[in-house]
């Protein structure tokens, strides 16, 4: 680790203690050891001091540029070096978190690709300093990219994922000249021992059925196994997808959206009044009292909202296939507004590039910026999962006797 020889003059120590407001003291003393520290890295860089004559030096110092810093204590002013090969820029960049790093690059790839506004080539430039080249873009991608994709493919058979989450965006991406529309799939899972775990993220041309299979597919050959609650919303291709990919494996419906569907089918005279109704029937305590629930509802409004009955009859059992599971998991499973969370921190960063400029810069940004969140869920148990495995494993034996039953066997003995 490098060591810095930092001087404080008589003048911030006395505003530091003195002062009538210490904050503003310790701003003044923070940007003032922030601005040494740049000039002894500038030196670094360079293997010189400024204005030093050496066969060792490996550029020159072409001034400083301001750049604000908003901290804790107060907005500092640090006084950047430039350097005339951009070296510097370079190694400063590189302290960013990744996602930053990410964002970053694919506006410079824009400026580089000149498909950027007046306002992308600002923020580049204050970011990364006055001037970047195609070179500096390979040189800092090849920084990242490796962690992204070693991440994102990544072996998953250490452990199982019981409960499975998956979504899609709709990004823009610029390719051969043309603007197209692009599908990248999401999946997250809750592993036994109760902690999330973003699985991966896979650039699809669209959300079709062949898209979803793909990534599928590509998840279990990573070793995605244990799958036994599937939660996403009612498109026709991620649903037969789960359905080829996961027979057998149970399949809800995100109430959020199932909800949705319903009162775009209601006539809007009667949407809050069939609200709550549809409510109770999602968090009835059990089935039976849902199917009762249902039944009173249909019986109630067929007549005058047949379309949204039609769409609650088809999509309950979907719907309320989270009602099997013990009450405490019933809450974070029931929609995918966990994924709809994580969409949002990617649609913050997204909406600063607006296009991407090709599909690498997708994959780069959204995957470092899960790979942070990852991090983050990692620290903190999201399930306690003993319940659940408690009831699965008398749920299963109930299903094997039954089984047994029905095909007039001898059930086996646990």
């Amino acid at each position: 680790m490098a060591q810095y020889q930092i001087t404080v003059d008589s003048q911030l120590l006395q505003q530091l203690f003195l002062g009538n407001s210490k904050d503003s003291g310790v701003a003044k003393l923070l940007e003032s050891v922030l601005n040494q520290v740049l000039q002894a890295q500038a030196t670094e860089q360079l293997s010189a001091e400024p204005y030093e004559r050496t066969d060792e030096r490996q550029g020159y110092r072409n001034g400083t540029y301001p750049h604000q810093l908003t901290t804790r204590v107060g907005t500092i002013t640090l006084r950047v070096p430039r350097i005339r090969n951009g070296k510097f820029s370079t190694e400063m960049f590189a302290r960013y978190q990744r996602s930053e790093q990410a964002l970053v690059l694919a506006l410079m790839e824009m400026v580089v690709n000149g498909v950027s506004t007046r306002k992308v080539s600002q923020i580049t430039e204050e970011l990364c300093g006055t001037e970047f080249s195609k070179s500096t873009v390979s040189d800092l991608c090849k920084r990242l990219d490796p962690i992204v994709t070693a991440w994102n493919n990544r072996n998953l058979r250490e452990s199982f994922y019981p409960f499975l989450i998956v979504d899609a965006l709709v990004l823009k991406v610029r390719e051969e000249g043309r603007v197209r529309s692009r599908g990248v799939m999401l999946a997250y899972g809750v592993n036994t021992e109760g902690y999330r775990e973003v699985l991966g993220l896979m650039l699809g041309d669209s959300e079709s059925e062949a898209s979803w299979s793909e990534f599928f597919s590509w998840l279990k050959d990573r070793g995605l196994r244990g799958v036994e609650l599937i939660v996403s919303d009612q498109h026709g291709g991620l649903v037969r997808a789960i359905r080829t990919h996961f027979q057998g494996v149970t399949w809800q419906r995100c109430q959020t959206h199932f909800m949705r569907n319903i009162l775009d089918a209601t006539p809007k005279q009667l949407q809050e009044e069939l609200y709550p109704r549809v409510r109770a029937i999602l968090d009835a305590p059990d089935l039976e009292t849902a199917r009762l629930l249902l039944q009173q509802t249909v019986e109630t409004y067929e007549s005058k909202a047949t379309k949204a009955t039609s769409v609650l009859e088809n999509g309950f059992d979907d719907a309320t296939a989270v009602l099997l599971l013990p009450e405490k998991y019933r809450k974070r499973l029931r929609t995918t507004n966990g994924m709809e969370r994580l969409n949002e921190e990617i649609r913050r960063r997204e909406r600063v590039i607006r296009i991407f400029p090709n599909r690498e810069s997708v994959i780069r940004l959204i995957g470092a910026l899960l790979i942070e969140i990852d991090e983050k869920w990692a620290s903190k148990k999201y399930l306690d999962m003993a319940e659940y495995l408690e009831w699965r494993d008398v749920y299963g034996r109930i299903k094997v006797q039954r089984i047994a039953a029905e095909n007039c066997r001898v059930p086996p003995q646990f």
